[in-house]
C-alpha cells in the first residue's frame, strides 16, 4: 500500500516589534556586545513587551499569516499542535487559545513540550496524522515568549533568548516532495542542566519560590553545549547516511539557532558549506520552539521546489532530532 506524504505548503511568522540589542544587555549586566557575539553569534532578539499578550498571541498571529499565504480558511484546520515551553497557562493547553483565536472551529489542539526540539517533534506527530489519513490539512506552530522567564540580573541566559513565533501548514503531498525521514533522541538528564525549577508539580509556586527566582530558566551552559555539539551533529550526519545523501545533494541545513559554534559544527560533520546553512540567530536570538520556522519563513523566497532540506535541532530533556524533507512549494 502507498503511503502518504506530507508536505508544507505554507510558512507563517510572528516577531514583536521591540528589539532588544547586546548594547541594551550591556546596561543590565556585565557584559559587552563583542563578548557575545563572539560565543553566541546574536547581536539583537526581540521581546514581547505588551504585558496583555503573550505566547499564544504570537502563535495565532503566525498562523494567521500561514493560512492568508496559503489562501484558506481558519476552518478547514483539522488539527494544531503547537511547541511551546512559555505556555500561557499550565492548562489550558495554549494551542486551544490559538484554536479559538483564529476561529479553526473545527481543529482539536494540543501542545507538545521538547525545548528547543519541539518544533521537529511536532512537526513529526503531524507528519503522522496526514501519513495515517487522519487528517488532511495541520498547522503546526513553534511559538515561546522566552523574556517571561528570564532572570535580566543572569548573564549567562537574558543574553541567548528572544521572542517569537513561526507557523507551517502541512497537508498531503500530490508531487513526491515533502517529509521523507526523520529521527529523534531523548536522554533524560537528570542533572536538569536546562531548565525551570519551579513552578510544576515538584515545586508548586510558592513565597520562597519566587524569592530563590526559581521561576526563571536555568542553565548549565558547558554541559548544554557540549551535548548539544554532538547531538545535533551526530543525528545531522545519520539522517544523511540513512538516505545516502552526500553534501552535494543537500540544498539546506535549517538547524535550531542556538548557538553560532553549534550551528558551525554541525555544517562541518555534514561536510556542507556556510552558503548551505540558514542563520538568522543574529537577528532573534534563540526563540526556543521558534527558530526553525522562522528560518523557513526567511529563506521562503530562495527555496526551490524539490531542494533536499535537513532540519535539526537539539533542546533541554536532553532531546535531539532531524528531518529530512524536499521542499514542495512552488
Amino acid at each position: 500500500m502507498e503511503v502518504k506524504r506530507a508536505k508544507i505548503t505554507s510558512v507563517g511568522q510572528y516577531l514583536p516589534e521591540d528589539r532588544m540589542t547586546n548594547k541594551d544587555l550591556e546596561k543590565l549586566v556585565d557584559t559587552n556586545d563583542e563578548w557575545i557575539r563572539t560565543r553566541t553569534g546574536i547581536e539583537e532578539r526581540r521581546i514581547l513587551k505588551d504585558p496583555e499578550k503573550a505566547t499564544a498571541f504570537m502563535g495565532a498571529e503566525a498562523a494567521k499569516e500561514a493560512l492568508k499565504n496559503r489562501g484558506i480558511s481558519a476552518e478547514e484546520i483539522d488539527l494544531i499542535i503547537l511547541a511551546t515551553v512559555t505556555p500561557d497557562y499550565m492548562f489550558p493547553a495554549t494551542a486551544c487559545l490559538v484554536q479559538g483565536m483564529i476561529g479553526a472551529k473545527n481543529a482539536f489542539a494540543f501542545d507538545l513540550s521538547a525545548a528547543c526540539s519541539g518544533f521537529l517533534y511536532a512537526l513529526s506527530t503531524g507528519t503522522m496524522y496526514i501519513e495515517s489519513g487522519r487528517a488532511k490539512k495541520v498547522l503546526v506552530i513553534g511559538t515561546d515568549k522566552m523574556s517571561s522567564i528570564l532572570d535580566m540580573t543572569d548573564r549567562t541566559t537574558c543574553i541567548l533568548f528572544g521572542d517569537g513565533a513561526g507557523a507551517v501548514l502541512l497537508e498531503e503531498s500530490e508531487d513526491g516532495t515533502g517529509i521523507i525521514d526523520q529521527k529523534h533522541y531523548t536522554e533524560g538528564d537528570s542533572e536538569c542542566s536546562l531548565y525551570q525549577p519551579a513552578g510544576g508539580s515538584r515545586n508548586p509556586a510558592t513565597e520562597e519560590t519566587v524569592k530563590n527566582k526559581m521561576h526563571y530558566l536555568q542553565q548549565d551552559g558547558r554541559a548544554v553545549f557540549k551535548k548539544a555539539t554532538m547531538g545535533m551533529a551526530d543525528v545531522s550526519l545519520e539522517i544523511m547516511e540513512r538516505n545516502n545523501l552526500e553534501p552535494e545533494d543537500v540544498a539546506w541545513l535549517v538547524p535550531h539557532q542556538a548557538n553560532l559554534r553549534i550551528i558551525d559544527a554541525t555544517a562541518r560533520r555534514m561536510g556542507l558549506s556556510n552558503e548551505k546553512v540558514m542563520i538568522n540567530i543574529n537577528k532573534y536570538g534563540n526563540t526556543t520552539a521558534a527558530t526553525i520556522p522562522l528560518c523557513l519563513y526567511d529563506w521562503k523566497d530562495k527555496l526551490n521546489h524539490g531542494d533536499n532540506i535537513i532540519l535539526a535541532a537539539f533542546g533541554g530533556g536532553f532531546t535531539w532530532g532531524a528531518i529530512y524533507l524536499t521542499w514542495g512549494i512552488k
